[in-house]
């Protein structure tokens, strides 16, 4: 997978997919100036970033996981087509108890919090590379829980049930986005999108599309503001 372990003389090239530009080009010049790794190319979507990765061959990836238009674990999962040895790490703005088991399932090596310091990411990203798993402590001290008593026992929360696309579905409906402007997001049908709303609105005991719109913009605040 090209420099893993940085070879004398050569850096390690990390693509960077993230839809916001200023924190992409701090995350950009942070890893420029670290010892040892640079930026060999950036995107800001599913497909740009996907065609960029396909056409630079890093070697290592890092993904936010809410990008214009897809989730970061879905694009996480088409990386691994390509490219099944490819590290990667999540970075996302949402509570790590709802995204880092998805995305380590989908493919990815780590997930971090947005709100870490910046050497967190540098810290990620070696211990990544050493073959580890990166999660902040309390996510792993959860997990080995949820190994050890079983999913049936750990109180979660009712989104946990959602698949991943029904969560990004979700997520979008929280974020004020119509049927269609779903629709058009992800490169599907309406009638997809409904079906979607419609499995959601059964696994969360959800009675009408108000219910829905009201319970997904509550949820996307609680995790704005930092709520478990």
């Amino acid at each position: 997978m090209g420099n893993a372990h940085g070879i004398k003389g050569k850096k390690l090239r990390i693509y960077l997919v993230e839809d916001h530009p200023i924190f992409r080009q701090g995350l950009a010049q942070l890893l420029n100036s670290e010892a040892g790794m640079e930026i060999c190319g950036e995107a800001d979507s599913h497909l740009r970033g996907l065609q960029g990765i396909r056409e630079t061959t890093p070697d290592f990836v890092i993904v936010d996981i809410a990008l214009k238009d897809s989730s970061g674990v879905e694009l996480i999962k088409d990386i691994k087509t390509y490219f099944p040895q490819m590290p990667i790490l999540a970075l996302s703005m949402h509570d790590e108890n709802i995204y880092a088991e998805r995305v380590l399932r989908a493919g990815a090596r780590g997930y971090l919090m947005k709100q870490e310091a910046p050497e967190t990411i540098v810290r990620a990203i070696r211990q990544i590379l050493e073959g580890k798993v990166f999660v902040s402590d309390s996510m792993a001290s959860r997990m080995l829980e949820v190994f050890a008593e079983g999913r049936k026992n750990i109180k979660g929360s009712p989104v946990d049930l959602l698949s991943d696309r029904e969560l990004e579905v979700f997520r979008m409906i929280g974020e004020g986005s119509s049927t269609r402007q779903i629709a058009e997001k992800l490169h599907v049908s309406v009638k997809t999108v409904e079906n979607h709303r419609a499995h959601i609105k059964e696994k969360l005991n959800l009675q009408s599309a108000i219910e829905l719109i009201q319970h997904a913009t509550l949820w996307i605040q609680g995790r704005e503001s930092g709520e478990p």
